[in-house]
This record gives structure tokens, C-alpha cells and sequence, in this order.
């Protein structure tokens, strides 16, 4: 778990864009993961797990800031 909160800290203090990178990188693994799975080569199914957490973390973290960008001009 203290190694979900380092990488989850160190989103928090990437902008913008490096999230978004982030995530088109994450998504492009997540592609290549599920690749493997069809052809029966994937060794740690649970990588596909992890990958679509990933993803769902950094969309939370840019959907927090995107409420209080909103919050804080209202």
C-alpha cells in the first residue's frame, strides 16, 4: 500500500499534461496487455488489473482538480 501512495503522491505533483501523457501511455499498455492476452502469451494477468487502476487514479486525481478549479471561480 506505501507503494500505491508514493506513486499516487508523485501524480499529485505532475500538471496537466504529464497526467494526460500518463495516460495515453497507461492506455497503450493496457492495448498491448490485452494483445497478449488473445494470443495467449500474457504471464501476469493481473497486469491488466493494474494498468486499468492506473488509469481510473489518474482520471480521479485530474477530475478533483477540474471540481476545484470550478469550486474556487464560483
Amino acid at each position: 500500500m506505501a507503494k500505491r501512495k508514493d506513486q499516487l503522491d508523485e501524480y499529485r505533483q505532475n500538471d496537466e499534461q504529464e497526467l494526460t501523457a500518463e495516460i495515453e501511455r497507461l492506455e497503450q499498455h493496457l492495448f498491448d496487455l490485452r494483445s497478449q492476452r488473445v494470443t495467449e502469451k500474457l504471464e501476469e494477468p493481473s497486469q491488466l488489473t493494474k494498468a486499468r487502476r492506473q488509469i481510473a487514479r489518474i482520471r480521479t486525481l485530474l477530475q478533483e482538480r477540474k471540481l476545484a478549479a470550478n469550486k474556487s471561480s464560483d
